[in-house]
């Protein structure tokens, strides 16, 4: 059984990628399924809603005769994410008590 992702911590998982680097696209999918299960087809509206939100922003750059789409956090993008680092703590400390795990941070 995989457990679902919420859009909520997706976006967490984008815009803390974001918030090291500028990533292009294809890059930050690769990121982000090296630690969770999640398809090609999922990202790119992710990517699509935060810059609509404001949260990221994106510029081209050329590669090997074509355009890479890189995407920035913004500031806004940055409040975000403290938003949710924060929402995820209190939920993790939570779902942890509730298992009787001896992980609680």
């Amino acid at each position: 059984m995989a457990i679902k992702i919420s859009t909520e911590l997706l976006d967490g998982c984008v815009l803390g990628l974001l918030n090291q680097n500028d990533l292009y696209g294809y890059e930050l999918t690769k990121l982000v399924q090296k630690s969770i299960a999640v398809s090609n087809s999922t990202m790119y509206p992710v990517m699509r809603r935060l810059k609509e939100n404001g949260l990221v922003t994106t510029y081209d750059q050329p590669y090997k005769g074509r355009n890479r789409r890189y995407y920035q956090i913004t500031e806004t993008g940055a409040k975000q994410l403290a938003l949710i680092r924060s929402d995820w703590q209190r939920f993790q400390l939570g779902i942890n008590q509730l298992m009787g795990s001896d992980e609680v941070e």
